[in-house]
């Protein structure tokens, strides 16, 4: 097996350019879930909350794991961009139901430190990222 250095720059730009949209994405998404989120994550974060840094943490995984599968699955760019957009909108709904029908006082129990409810926070999340993931596949 030889070296093709034009294969491997072309397989570099694409490594990049997937991997600088799945960034872009992640990170719109971790300030939507911030924006969403009645409590400040990164004010309990930086005054040494872990309550705080296992949900949000929990929420970026359960993000990146369908993002991950979009990458995989997907040949386009407005193709990763949908399904990007779709597992966004589905963590971000995941938390809200939390919120509204298991957990109605989540964010405080948070905001106190109560790690126990960002345990069970995180493991929905990556729960609902591991499902949505596997959707994407079918």
């Amino acid at each position: 097996m030889t070296f093709d250095p034009n294969a491997f720059a072309t397989g570099a730009l694409a490594f990049l350019l997937a991997f600088l949209a799945a960034g872009g994405f992640t990170l719109i998404f971790k300030a939507a879930y911030r924006w969403i989120t009645p409590h400040d994550e990164g004010a309990l974060i930086r005054a040494g909350n872990p309550a705080a840094a296992v949900a949000l943490g929990g929420a970026l995984i359960g993000y990146v794991i369908p993002l991950a599968s979009a990458l995989a699955n997907t040949h386009s760019l407005p193709e990763f961009v949908a399904w990007a957009l779709l597992a966004g909108v589905i963590q971000i709904a995941t938390f809200w139901l939390v919120r509204r029908i298991a957990l109605p006082d989540v964010s405080a129990r948070i905001e106190r430190g109560e790690v126990s409810t960002a345990l069970y926070l995180m493991f929905i999340s990556i729960t609902v990222g591991i499902l949505n993931a596997a959707c994407m596949t079918a």
